[in-house]
């Protein structure tokens, strides 16, 4: 896409401006409503013990030596493992004071886990639970997104025992609450939840609705990549199993691994609509349209092979994608394609906020709030910036839409004055004739028999198109009447043929409309020179559009002639200014017996209804039909 300086500063202003006020909503939420990463108690003595072998229950458990626990850092994160771990730990007497505990454990994606409660020995628990995604919702201690445990009122100290299995990551975040402070903390990350993901589904909906009012693809994609993300999210904070699909445990085993490749899908159909790749590298927009398909893939078979095995291949196809995506951007942005520098921007923004995560959740930086508000900050400013980068390459087809509408009303109305010109021409020619009629009689006939071939020559002229010779649209109004009448007059069959060159805005756009000319006329000549017969008529009827009557011809008969047109122009590429342009068409063919009045108007219709059968079919082909009469 090519944009004016003006235009690049004025979207560069507004990108800065978006951005930044994006950042700063951020640092005011940040500061006045996130909750800080370390509320809740603090917990000490952490220690943890793998059991590879799942040999340990409950009760065995205290045999094991102090020495085979490993002392561990809160949150817990061991990577993907699918054994089980034990975790324990002690808290304060929770009787000294008049408020209630809670034990959270913030990541809800974990399949299995078992929390027990032991007062003063390994022997008797207090209280145990069981909990995690494996199971359904309704049968939570809390019914809370987060694993979300009470602890039992105690005037010694607790020990806290966690049993955990997934088939993902062991990760653990946890906290001690007391029970008001988890009251006055919830609704602030309710809050900041509720404005993301009311956020990404206005978004969603309204660009949807812009594709449902101006059938633009890329509103339709970025609708879905938004609606993905959200869910993708939802899924991994807990929201999707509390509020959308509690009772469906099997669902939630796979919802991210479905959602992410969704998301994936949506984000690589979003970028080749967005960045001119299939025209600067068609390689790799047949790779991109390949990996499409994997991920697509991934979706449906992630209903049926196990989680641990699919996030373990989207992790993998993901970094490589995620590379490759930027990549992309960034190589474009420097070959001048103004539209794929905001497309960078965004995509790097969202790198930098999960970088940034994944180095605080390695304790390498530490932040006063959660990585997760950071990775849904990033998520925001980049849906902001992708919407931003659709409405430009909108706003600039629209205005390309709008400058080709006003040359071609110039063109008709020079062509309208030209028309006037020669009325005014012949008008004044026969007033001067009419004043000397008297006088010179015998001139006034001889000028009355030059001004008749005058018009005969004007009214060729008028059915001749200039740029290519043949005939135009409105010779081919009044053919396709004149022969549906005599189709219906000698009940022999008509057909008729509608033609147009494919992807003629890319040959513009890329050799300029000289050359755009030269192929046009190219076109219409291996068009003439295809016909046989004396009553075959070849029409340019607008642009890159012709038309073929041909009467007395059946549906198969004009197919092939039409498909011989296709191949000998798909076999003559035009040679111009020491470059050859390959050129293809898609034609549509109908066929009927005219039965009644303006029956010729309905076998046009269904001739241009075929024609954009063979484009949606992939376009250089030829789609035909048999009309039936009514």
């Amino acid at each position: 896409m090519q944009l004016s300086s003006l235009d690049v500063r004025r979207y560069d202003v507004w990108l800065v401006a978006t951005t930044c006020l994006a950042f700063i909503c951020f640092v005011i939420v940040a500061l006045n409503v996130l909750p800080a990463k370390n509320d809740g108690e603090r917990i000490s003595d952490l220690a943890y013990y793998a059991d590879p072998q799942a040999t340990q229950t409950l009760p065995t458990l205290s045999s094991v030596p102090d020495g085979e626990w490993t002392s561990i850092q809160n949150p817990i994160n061991l990577g993907m493992d699918h054994a089980p771990y034990w975790f324990r730990f002690t808290v304060p007497p929770t009787a000294e004071s008049a408020a209630h505990y809670l034990l959270e454990v913030s990541y809800p994606l974990l399949d299995e886990v078992m929390v027990a409660v032991f007062a003063e020995n390994m022997l008797d628990p207090m209280v145990t639970y069981q909990s995690g995604d494996g199971q359904q919702f309704s049968q939570r201690a809390i019914s809370h997104r987060s694993l979300l445990f009470p602890l039992p009122d105690s005037a010694s100290p607790l020990t806290i025992v966690i049993r955990a299995k997934t088939a993902g990551t062991i990760r653990l975040p946890l906290r001690i609450w007391k029970e008001r402070e988890f009251i006055e903390h919830t609704p602030k990350q309710s809050l900041v939840m509720g404005v993301f993901f009311g956020f990404l589904a206005a978004m969603g909906v309204s660009n949807f609705f812009l594709f449902v009012t101006t059938r633009s693809r890329s509103f339709l994609a970025y609708s879905g990549y938004v609606f993905s993300l959200g869910l993708t999210l939802a899924s991994l904070h807990g929201f999707g199993y509390a509020y959308l699909w509690s009772e469906q445990a099997w669902f939630q085993e796979r919802a991210v691994a479905l959602f992410a490749n969704a998301t994936i899908v949506f984000a690589l159909i979003f970028t080749r609509m967005l960045l001119p790749i299939k025209r600067t590298m068609p390689r790799m927009e047949r790779l991109l349209r390949i990996t499409i398909i994997l991920f697509a893939v991934n979706i449906v078979i992630g209903l049926f092979l196990p989680y641990a095995f699919l996030i373990k291949i989207f992790l993998i196809m993901l970094s490589v994608v995620v590379m490759l995506t930027l990549s992309l951007g960034v190589w474009l942005s420097l070959k001048g394609v103004v539209i794929a520098r905001y497309f960078s921007i965004a995509w790097a923004v969202l790198l930098l906020s999960g970088l940034t995560a994944s180095l605080d959740n390695l304790h390498i930086v530490d932040l006063s709030i959660s990585s997760n508000y950071l990775v849904m900050l990033g998520a925001s400013i980049e849906t902001i910036l992708l919407a931003f980068v659709v409405a430009i390459s909108y706003s600039h087809n629209r205005d390309e839409m709008f400058d080709a509408q006003a040359r071609a009303l110039t063109e008709e109305k020079n062509a309208n004055r030209a028309k006037e010109d020669l009325l005014e021409v012949q008008q004044r020619y026969q007033s001067d004739l009419e004043y000397k009629v008297e006088e010179r009689t015998l001139e006034l006939e001889i000028t009355l028999r030059e001004l008749s071939e005058v018009n005969r020559e004007l009214e060729t002229l008028n059915t001749i198109d200039s740029l290519t010779g043949i005939k135009n649209r409105r010779h081919f109004d009044k053919r396709l009447k004149a022969e549906g009448r005599r189709s219906r007059r000698e009940q022999t069959p008509l057909s008729l043929a509608m033609i147009d060159i494919d992807h003629f805005k890319q040959i513009n756009d890329r050799f300029g409309h000289v050359a755009g000319d030269a192929c046009i006329k190219h076109t219409a000549n291996v068009l003439k020179d295809q016909l046989r017969r004396p009553s075959d008529d070849v029409c340019r009827i607008g642009g890159e559009e012709y038309a073929l009557i041909l009467p007395n011809t059946d549906n198969q008969g004009a197919r092939m002639v039409v498909e011989n047109m296709r191949a000998m122009l798909e076999d003559t590429p035009i040679e111009f200014e020491g470059q050859q342009i390959h050129m293809t068409m898609s034609a549509g063919v109908a066929t009927t017996t005219i039965a009644f009045e303006e029956h010729e108007l309905a076998l046009l219709k269904e001739a241009d209804r075929q024609l954009y059968s063979a484009k949606q079919a992939g376009r250089n082909q030829v789609v035909a039909h048999q009309l039936l009469s009514e």
